[in-house]
């Protein structure tokens, strides 16, 4: 099981932007466990079985901007009860270190494992191999999209909607050489082996597939 929780970077000085990006999540994956919701203060936390949904949880929040992300794998306390605030086990302690040991991190994120007694030495030492491998991947990731520009976001947008780019250059008024540009420089290509890479990494360190 996969924690995350956030919380708003620079809170005390600028306004409140938990309702704002509760709203984005919200429309996310209908994977999703639990659904995102403010925990305390300028916290947010939510609870999936998808590692694609990390993923895209992970990607809305660098985009939004001014966000704190940890990220805890684990097992947790079952069932689920209705609100993560209620939410018990190694996963939800897991993120709670995880999102405050990501202060001190230029990429704002870090990802760690639950305590899991039950495992022998080898696969302990399996998962935090990979859950370590996970926090390296999502960074890269990370700052891969916060470099992308407006105008390749523009190009990325549609792309990822199923839109050939020859149809995003009609749309945008541009020609077919500048979006190929923009994909180029938006690094693209780049990010579909990142997202394979990062949801490979959080399912190994969560037992899912086999290293």
């Amino acid at each position: 099981m996969y924690v995350i929780t956030a919380d708003q970077v620079g809170s005390r000085r600028e306004a409140d932007r938990v309702p704002e990006v509760l709203t984005l999540l919200a429309g996310l994956r209908p994977a999703r466990a639990n659904p995102f919701e403010r925990t305390a203060g300028d916290e947010i936390q939510g609870v999936t079985t998808d590692p694609a949904d990390v993923l895209a949880v992970v990607g809305s929040l660098v985009r939004a901007e001014r966000w704190r992300v940890g990220i805890g794998i684990g097992p947790v306390d079952l069932p689920l009860p209705d609100s993560p605030r209620a939410g018990r086990g190694p996963a939800f302690i897991a993120a709670r270190t995880a999102v405050r040991e990501a202060h001190p991190s230029p990429g704002q994120l870090a990802v760690r494992m639950g305590t899991t007694p039950e495992l022998d030495s080898s696969s302990r030492e399996v998962r935090e191999r990979h859950t370590r491998y996970a926090e390296s991947a999502l960074l890269l990731y990370a700052r891969l999209l916060r470099a992308r520009t407006a105008e390749g976001w523009q190009v990325t947008d549609l792309l990822a909607a199923g839109v050939s780019q020859k149809e995003a250059a009609t749309r945008l008024g541009i020609s077919a050489s500048a979006v190929s540009q923009r994909v180029r420089r938006s690094g693209w290509f780049e990010q579909a082996g990142a997202e394979a890479l990062v949801c490979h990494h959080l399912s190994v360190a969560d037992g899912r597939t086999d290293p």
